[in-house]
């Protein structure tokens, strides 16, 4: 039995756990660990993400700041919403070089 409860890849999601309900788990079988154990991510995957997912989040709060809607950031990038959309939520299909 897995449970993953520590995000280490999206650093506002973190979740933190009762010390009690911890030990609980690890004595009933249960495992505790964070999501780039549970997918074997190595040291430069994990960075990797983490900068797409923080340009992901600068770009849209730059946006924001700007007052603009994603239609009107595509339209100065000659570009459409959906992948304004896209780069905002980290897409992986979307290349770190368009963020």
């Amino acid at each position: 039995m897995i449970i993953w409860l520590y995000d280490s890849l999206y650093l506002s999601s973190t979740v933190v756990m009762n010390k009690e309900k911890h030990r609980e788990l690890e004595a009933s079988g249960w495992k505790i660990g964070s999501v780039d154990e549970f997918l074997e991510l190595s040291q430069e995957e994990t960075e990797f993400i983490e900068l797409k997912l923080s340009l992901s989040q600068n770009l849209k709060e730059r946006r924001q700041s700007l007052r603009l809607t994603q239609k009107d950031f595509a339209r100065m990038i000659h570009s459409s919403q959906s992948r304004v959309a896209k780069m905002e939520a980290g897409d992986p299909a979307v290349r770190l070089i368009c963020l």
